[in-house]
């Protein structure tokens, strides 16, 4: 079988796995590729996601590994078998390969999507109007036809808010007073977050300014979780990069804190509690707040 020119993100995910589960049981490669008859170097490429692995002879080194755990095997073996197509096919090489890769990894997060903000509107509830303006004053110029390419693809995107899907969505309060896409842009994003908000699957809270008990985490970050939880991934936002990560360990650690800024960070509320006399402050009093004052300067 030809090696992969190209090694996608859930490609490479799959096979780190393997990988993962060979070294927890101390296994070397040629012992375990010698287990379903294959040679160490063709282990070390399936490893490497260099070329695939089929279910049969997954499950036969995952038992091999002392692991036995169901959900997971059910979940890597339908990550291991996708042949990678989905609507963001459709995209190829009019979007950057990461977004092609964020977008699968979302398609497969049948459990959980959690997303810390700091100074955006998260890209799921962001407008058509609020992505163009975001494009148009990147520090990376885009010609019209890439900003409109883009703005398509993360519409798009955008639909997996209607799976049965939890979605939680901590954002920092400084997101919802940025001014660059302009006081009507900005007023509609925020009545479409109101509206958003309302889904039965959606969380929204705000981050707000008055939290003494700890500083704000600095750095966007986001979770996809899949059925099995430990094939979850954490994307995280560095200036002008966006990296994977899988790890237990820092699954665990932005688990831990997502978590913690949830706790923190203003309960969502709606329309009819923020309403109430003498109610608490919550994060849909806050958004509407913000949309009334910009409201108000039109």
């Amino acid at each position: 079988m030809a090696l992969r020119a190209h090694i996608s993100e859930r490609q490479r995910r799959y096979g780190a796995e393997l990988r993962r589960l060979r070294l927890g049981a101390d296994e070397a490669v040629q012992t375990a590729a010698a287990h379903v008859g294959m040679r160490g170097p063709q282990l070390n490429h399936i490893e490497a996601a260099r070329t695939g692995l089929d279910e049969d002879r997954m499950r036969t080194l995952a038992s091999f590994y002392g692991c036995t755990d169901e959900e997971y095997l059910s979940t890597l073996a339908a990550l291991g078998a996708s042949d990678g197509k989905g609507w963001w096919s459709q995209h190829r090489r009019r979007v950057p390969a990461f977004a092609l890769d964020l977008a699968e990894l979302e398609h497969w997060s049948s459990k959980a999507y959690l997303n810390y903000e700091t100074f955006f509107i998260p890209g799921l509830l962001q407008t058509e109007d609020y992505i163009r303006k975001t494009f148009q004053n990147s520090e990376t110029p885009l010609s019209a036809a890439q900003i409109e390419d883009a703005i398509r693809f993360r519409l798009e995107r955008q639909r997996i808010l209607d799976s049965p899907a939890e979605f939680r969505f901590v954002i920092h309060e400084a997101g919802l007073l940025m001014s660059f896409t302009g006081k009507e842009a900005m007023r509609d994003q925020l009545a479409h977050l109101l509206e958003v908000a309302q889904k039965p699957n959606v969380t929204v809270q705000v981050f707000p300014f008055s939290v003494k008990a700890t500083l704000p985490y600095p750095g966007p970050f986001l979770i996809t979780e899949p059925a099995s939880r430990a094939l979850s991934t954490v994307v995280v936002d560095h200036p002008g990069v966006s990296e994977f990560t899988d790890s237990p360990e820092a699954l665990q650690t932005y688990r831990s804190r997502f978590e913690d800024l949830s706790r923190l960070a203003l309960p969502p509320g709606d329309a009819e509690t923020s309403a109430r006399p003498h109610s608490e402050r919550d994060s849909w009093g806050v958004i509407q707040h913000i949309k009334h004052g910009l409201e108000l300067e039109r």
